[in-house]
């Protein structure tokens, strides 16, 4: 492996649920296998979980670890090409990445879509460059448009907890303050589409995801519909995708937060959520903190998950 960007970087996922299996029980089998190599993690907005986890997972290999948050310890990069430098921003990527990919064996990228240009967005520009430019493996902590270390999580998670085959999962919207990226949604749609599981997305009229990562499942409106027998609840707000109200909120309506009359219609689902989670909008305390909810055991195999793709590319460097 050189490059995990999405569910298609892992190859078959029942082996790469075996794998992650094994790890959980011996997480330091191969603590030697990162020895001198180098992990440079390059976040351009905020992060715990991701930052955390992936930490831990290659310091468990072994590796060294870098981390370089640019928005506090680097110059303002400018990403976009043609542009003439005369504003606040004194460096480009286009010299930062080589440099970049001179001190690291494995380079992490966490940018995020920013609203302003669905193209660029959608064109991954930033992790793409990194891609191109660092001549080096590069691993996606979150991009514009998929986070599939998170969507490898969530994909662990339910093979641990889930008591039938092919389990009914739920993908439902829920009401947030500000207006956020597609790219957790996305990413577990297409998850769980390959994972073969019984996936409905439920969302207001106007939040439809793009069809790439959405194909293979039930679209609904009707929210308690969806959770009718379901097995897994996972919540999750995003912005407007459709044009031209790419980046908007269009709604705040509370009626679609997560309850325990909500979870009422459920087969006794599990509660799911990627974290951080606005309590009493997106969810609330009763079902967050309640016995079905399995938030955190999701998160912590955001580091069972990091720790499988980062030795499946340790395994194939020169």
């Amino acid at each position: 492996m050189k490059y995990f960007t999405s569910v298609n970087d892992i190859g078959p996922l029942d082996i790469a649920i075996q794998e992650a299996m094994r790890t959980k029980k011996e997480k330091f089998s191969d603590s030697n296998l990162g020895k001198n190599h180098t992990a440079l993690l390059i976040f351009f907005n905020s992060s715990l979980r991701t930052r955390l986890s992936t930490q831990k997972a290659a310091e468990n290999l072994g590796m060294n670890v870098i981390v370089l948050d640019v928005q506090q310890g680097a110059w303002n990069l400018e990403t976009r090409k043609g542009v003439i430098m005369d504003g606040d921003k004194p460096e480009h990527l286009l010299e930062a990445i080589p440099v970049m990919g001179c001190y690291a064996d494995i380079i992490g990228v966490r940018s995020f879509a920013r609203f302003e240009s669905k193209e660029e967005d959608y064109g991954e520009v930033i992790l793409n460059q990194f891609i191109r430019y660092s001549g080096k493996p590069v691993i996606s902590l979150e991009s514009a448009t998929r986070h599939p270390l998170q969507s490898f999580a969530d994909h662990i998670t339910i093979e641990e907890y889930k008591t039938v085959e092919k389990p009914r999962v739920v993908l439902t919207w829920a009401p947030h303050p500000k207006a956020l990226p597609q790219a957790v949604p996305n990413s577990f749609a297409e998850w769980m589409v390959a994972a073969g599981y019984h996936l409905t997305i439920a969302h207001p009229q106007g939040y439809e995801l793009d069809e790439r990562f959405t194909r293979g499942a039930v679209i609904t409106y009707d929210q308690e519909e969806a959770f009718r027998g379901a097995d897994f609840i996972y919540a999750k707000n995003w912005a407007a995708y459709r044009d031209p109200d790419y980046g908007r909120i269009l709604s705040t309506d509370r009626s679609w937060t997560v309850d325990s009359k909500k979870m009422e219609l459920t087969n006794n689902a599990r509660f799911m959520h990627c974290l951080p989670v606005r309590r009493n909008m997106i969810v609330t305390d009763e079902v967050l903190d309640g016995p079905r909810s399995i938030v955190i055991p999701q998160a912590a195999n955001r580091e069972i998950a990091t720790q499988v793709v980062l030795r499946r590319i340790l395994k194939d460097l020169p």
